[in-house]
């Protein structure tokens, strides 16, 4: 299983190949909408990645709740369990 670290490493970087911002300026307390400017198409790129990625699934029920980088984080550590 992945850790924290390792989650937001990951989705940093999937995050820098979709958008191409750095990914140094994702951090859990950015908020994907407002402080990333990420639109609803790549937001379900991102998270069709990360669901290869770490191997969890994301209902896109649960994808508006993911508000911040952080949230995304702890949605996906916590699927893994």
């Amino acid at each position: 299983m992945a850790t924290k670290e390792e989650i937001l490493s990951g989705l940093a970087t999937i995050v820098n190949e979709e958008t191409g911002i750095e990914v140094e300026d994702v951090k859990p307390e950015k908020s994907f909408a407002e402080d990333l400017d990420i639109d609803s198409i790549s937001m379900m790129t991102i998270v069709v990645n990360c669901e290869e990625q770490f191997g969890v699934q994301i209902p896109d029920e649960d994808v508006k709740n993911l508000k911040t980088v952080g949230d995304a984080v702890d949605y996906i550590e916590n699927a893994g369990k």
